[in-house]
């Protein structure tokens, strides 16, 4: 662990201690409720101004029961409400000069007339910054329109989705993926599920590079929470999306809510039909022989999902509510591929055969989740918590495909083939969390969770032999993977007007059971570990703050990295996974400057990455066949740097944009191969949006990933583009939106492997998607919306 960022972490601490703020702070408290039903009206925006220039100085939402606090400095200032439905009100009766004021009940009107002025204070930054994490607000994306979770994540700055749907995270694998803050079956990468996620139904994805302590330690480059919308305002709200488009991308999703003083309930249903085509090249070389295998060809994978999702909060009285929810999930697949192989020798590349490899897939998905959390808040402070949560999951896959070989010239290669695929997960997690804020500027927090993971995977590979399948044993066995995990946590948060610290720790005890049920072969891995954390804050002005971090994160190897049994699509490229495979540990460093301009909002972060037993994928080489498996392969240690901002030059036009550069060296040995090297890595994002007359809005986005080395070749860089089309209609209670993702048909993966004895090329590439979107809301909801705001 390098010494020198220690010491750098612990100077900013001091200088921060050393140049805290003794001014004195006003406090303005208060509670926001509906003039007409005295309701709780949550989520309001309310601002403090400067009462002689009106210029902004803070600002906040109300939460769930109406509470708001501000703090300030200053003393000529008024207080701002607004909402939605509500006429705008200004408070200017109290006394500026008192420490702690509370304003007590305000009430708002509501005002129908109102809806056109709020449009602007709804349109929020697309960045909100918190102690320990950044939170993204994505939901007015228009190119993500009809798209799943995953095209999502792509437009979220530091993050980053490569065309086979691996999520990284400033570069780097090992992300965990959350679902309202939990672990779910929907985030699980092995399963594809995010698909099921529409962007319609997602409120904002949370980018944590640093967990605190209270987050399980998984995920080496830290966590992506996708929080989900749920309704929250009174009565029957609701909406209803269709969205159609090429390659086939069709889907219906209706949101109902009803909410009522002790019930919330809430569904989510819908439907659809996609296909996602790949066109996929690959050359292996064997330079000893001058043998290679060509191969090149269109790969599908059409799906028919279905998915509801029903629940309720049930307020048993003001302090207390449980929240019970289930999901259910079918996906039907369909893979209809064929690939063309041409054997070429020697140098001349002389043709000796050629062949097609046909494919016919067909697979039944089912997965279910259910949802139990008991919430109960203490009478002394509305933070003042203690919650407990249990999530069970399921995820199933029936899966038979078939393969013909047919030859087109030279020597037979005539064959069939068939794979038998049964898999099974089950997860169960149990989470008790308590927070205490122990007075207005320490908080405590303490908590556990137990994970539960069993997964098995039955694997069966068959020959045609004399009009008759036969068994290969060779490539068939019953995969079983079982983990448990269990962690305790704490935390102690000091947060003052101007300067704040978070520390925490964390202990995570692992049990880890492999076994191949066909040969007995068993692995077994049982570690406990510490992870600390750090975060501290401190606020120049307004306008100019810092944030620190330091985390200690695990890699858990998965089902997909240690399952020697996967599939023979290509039997000329393989993933294989590794049994032996160990967990990766990093240490990640982070300064981050966030500066608030008029018109203009910058952060700038500098970053380390320390990881041990780094996981990397490395190719074998053996009869002409590409082997891909997971190793641990050394150390790398990464710094970088981060740019993401937001720019207004009027209220026409909104530019977001983020660049992300970092050097890294990378340090070990495979098979007594010296895999030293150096590298470096970049890539930029840009977003504008452009308000047109009529209620039009478009939005142009572009990026670009740079060439990077691996352990054994590089991976080639990428530009691609984005365009987005949205029309408001009926005063925005309806939306409609076109957009097309990949315009120039640009975003590729392209790899090259050339060592000594064998070369690699590999190329696929998904191409252009044109999506048309049609929203309509009702109730107090939204348009663009399953289901409105986020609970």
């Amino acid at each position: 662990m390098p010494t020198t960022f220690r010491l750098l972490l612990l100077a900013l601490w001091g200088f921060l201690t050393a140049f805290s703020s003794l001014a004195q702070q006003h406090t303005y408290t208060g509670t926001l409720v509906d003039a007409q039903t005295q309701e709780p009206v949550p989520y309001a925006t309310v601002l403090l101004k400067n009462a002689t220039s009106d210029a902004l100085i803070s600002g906040t939402t109300t939460s769930e029961r109406g509470f708001f606090k501000l703090r300030t400095a200053e003393t000529d200032v008024y207080v701002e409400l607004s909402f939605i439905g509500y006429q705008t009100q200004k408070i200017t009766d109290f006394n500026p000069q008192q420490k702690d004021i509370n304003l007590g009940t305000l009430s708002l009107s509501q005002n129908a007339q109102a809806l056109n002025e709020v449009e602007v204070v709804q349109e929020r930054s697309k960045v909100e910054f918190k102690l320990d994490k950044r939170v993204f607000n994505v939901g007015t994306d228009i190119s993500s329109t009809g798209m799943g979770a995953l095209e999502v994540l792509q437009n979220v700055p530091s993050v980053n989705v490569d065309i086979e749907g691996q999520v990284t995270l400033r570069g780097n694998s090992g992300v965990q993926i959350l679902i309202n803050g939990k672990p779910s079956v929907l985030s699980d990468e092995g399963s594809n599920a995010l698909g099921s996620i529409t962007a319609d139904m997602i409120e904002s994805v949370e980018v944590i590079t640093n967990p605190s302590a209270k987050y399980e330690a998984g995920g080496t480059s830290g966590i992506l929470n996708i929080i989900l919308k749920k309704e929250e305002k009174k009565g029957l709200n609701g909406s209803v999306s269709v969205n159609t488009g090429t390659p086939d991308n069709h889907s219906v999703g209706v949101s109902l809510n009803r909410r009522t003083e002790k019930f919330n309930l809430f569904t989510q249903f819908g439907g659809g039909y996609r296909s996602i085509p790949r066109f996929r090249e690959s050359i292996n070389l064997n330079k000893v022989t001058g043998e290679q295998i060509v191969s090149d060809g269109t790969e599908f994978r059409n799906e028919e999902f279905y998915n509801i999702t029903l629940g309720t909060d049930y307020y048993i009285n003001n302090r207390n509510v449980i929240t019970l929810s289930g999901n259910f999930a079918l996906e039907l697949e369909d893979q209809p591929s064929e690939t063309q192989f041409e054997r070429l020798l020697g140098s001349e590349e002389i043709l000796s055969s050629a062949w097609k490899r046909e494919e016919v897939t067909t697979a039944t998905n089912p997965k279910y989740q259910y949802d139990l959390q008991y919430e109960r808040e203490f009478a002394n402070n509305e933070d003042h918590k203690l919650q407990f949560s249990t999530l069970g999951s399921f995820f199933g896959k029936d899966l038979e495909s078939n393969f013909t070989n047919t030859t087109l010239s030279g020597n037979d290669v005539d064959a069939q083939q068939r794979t038998e695929t049964d898999f099974y997960q089950a997860n169960y997690t149990y989470k008790l969390d308590y927070t205490n804020p122990i007075t207005e500027n320490i908080t405590l927090e303490a908590g556990s969770q137990y994970d539960v993971n069993d997964v098995g995977n039955d694997f069966a590979v068959s020959n045609l032999e004399q009009g008759v399948f036969v068994i290969d044993s060779g490539l068939t066995n019953n995969f079983e993977w079982n983990q448990r995990v269990l962690g305790v946590y704490t935390t102690a948060a000091y947060e003052g007007a101007q300067w704040g610290v978070k520390v925490g720790a964390r202990v995570e005890r692992t049990n880890l059971k492999t076994l191949l049920t066909n040969t007995q072969e068993s692995n077994r891995q049982d570690y406990t570990n510490l992870f600390p954390t750090l975060h501290s804050s401190y606020k120049f002005s307004d306008f100019i703050s810092v944030q620190a971090g330091y985390s200690r994160r695990i890699f858990r190897p998965r089902l997909w990295d240690l399952n020697p049994f996967f599939n023979i699509r290509n039997n000329f490229n393989i993933w294989q996974g590794n049994p032996d495979l160990q967990p990766e540990f990093a240490d990640s460093y982070e300064l981050t400057g966030i500066f608030i301009f008029k018109n203009a909002s910058l952060n700038t972060s500098v970053y380390h990455l320390y990881t041990t037993d780094m996981v990397e994928r490395v190719s074998i080489f053996e009869d002409n066949v590409n082997i891909t498996t997971p190793v641990n392969v050394g150390t790398q240690n990464k710094t970088g740097i981060e740019l993401n901002g937001k720019y207004t030059p009027t209220k026409q036009i909104t530019i977001n944009g983020d660049f992300n550069y970092g050097v890294f060296i990378r340090r070990g040995t495979f098979n007594d191969q010296n895999f030293d090297f150096e590298g470096d890595q970049w890539s930029t994002r840009i977003n504008t949006k452009f308000k047109l007359p009529a209620d039009f809005d478009v939005e142009l986005t572009g990026r670009y990933q740079s060439r990077f080395l691996t352990v054994q070749g590089e991976v080639s860089g990428y530009a691609h583009m984005d365009i987005g089309l949205r029309k408001k209609l009926w005063d925005g209670k309806a939306v409609l939106n076109v957009s097309v993702r990949d315009v120039f048909a640009s975003r590729i993966r392209e790899s090259v492997i050339d060592q000594a004895d064998f070369y690699l090329y590999s190329f696929s590439q998904r191409g252009r998607f044109i999506t048309l979107g049609f929203s309509y809301s009702f109730g107090k909801g939204e348009a663009m919306t399953y289901s409105g705001r986020r609970r």
